[in-house]
């Protein structure tokens, strides 16, 4: 009962959480400094919890600590999908780009987010060292190391790029992303994600293990699996859009009002235009 309670509450958790920062980070652009307001409060709460949590090594504890780091990401999410903390590039990739140039290009769009994703995970290893609970701390890491190794994937190359998405305002990213059937990073990726989700897997199902035990690594192995699934999504031709069709609904909404009213959708740059329209605005290698 307990394991299968932990699985649902993370997948529940893993879905919303995905779905609701994707319908906030669509609604208009007018909207979305209250959003951050109200996300940055939160998330700042969720720190405090993660604190508190990590002394606290029971079962509540766990699933204290987990939520927690799932609001702290979700605020690292929406403030990069929004565009306040991206990084210093903030346009499409030159049309004659290529390797460490385009590399250097892609990395210097999601500088800022990976600093501050950095800088949180390091006060979170402050807030918890030698704490008895390290749920809140595992779980953020390894929300950030799936999160870069699926970033590397789309960079050198997968079949399905998930671009619908992205919101207007950071829909230039686009351009960075590689259409190909696969490349040599992705195998590595799943493989060493799965071993360790395997090993996750085994310490919560230790003989003996304590209620804590079973609870906080039940969870970590399940989100592991959904990051791996995450993976898959990316080579497998699945609807994966219509799993956050409702969080998606705002960008369709915004754009029958957009519509009803005759007016340009948010007065988007020529660049934005041609990605919306599905006409590369560059070539990129292997496309």
């Amino acid at each position: 009962m307990e394991y299968a309670l932990a699985v649902v509450f993370t997948l529940f958790l893993w879905w919303f959480s995905t779905g609701a920062v994707l319908y906030v980070v669509g609604l208009p652009k007018r909207s979305h400094g209250w959003s951050m307001i109200g996300a940055s409060a939160l998330g700042s709460l969720a720190l405090a919890g993660i604190a508190v949590s990590s002394a606290d090594a029971t079962m509540l504890g766990a699933y204290c600590a987990f939520t927690c780091a799932l609001l702290v990401w979700a605020w690292h999410e929406m403030s990069f999908l929004t565009g306040l903390v991206s990084g210093p590039r903030q346009e499409a990739c030159p049309p004659d780009a290529a390797g460490w140039q385009r590399f250097v290009y892609a990395a210097q769009t999601l500088l800022y987010h990976e600093l501050a994703i950095l800088l949180t995970a390091l006060l979170i290893l402050a807030l918890t060292w030698s704490a008895p609970n390290q749920i809140g701390a595992w779980t953020f890491l390894a929300l950030w190391v799936m999160r870069l190794s699926a970033k590397f994937n789309v960079f050198l190359g997968v079949p399905n790029l998930t671009e619908e998405f992205l919101p207007d305002g950071v829909v230039y990213l686009k351009s960075y992303f590689r259409k190909r059937p696969m490349n040599l990073l992705f195998p590595v990726s799943v493989t060493a994600s799965t071993v360790a989700t395997w090993l996750l897997l085994d310490q919560a199902t230790a003989e003996g293990a304590s209620d804590f035990t079973v609870s906080g690594y039940t969870m970590l192995t399940a989100l592991m699996a959904f990051a791996v699934l995450e993976h898959w999504f990316l080579v497998l031709p699945l609807p994966v859009a219509a799993l956050w069709a409702w969080g998606l609904k705002s960008r369709s909404a915004r754009a029958r009002r957009t519509k009803d009213h005759g007016g340009p959708a948010d007065a988007r740059p020529a660049w934005a235009e041609a990605v919306a329209k599905e006409t590369p605005l560059v070539t990129l290698p292997g496309r």
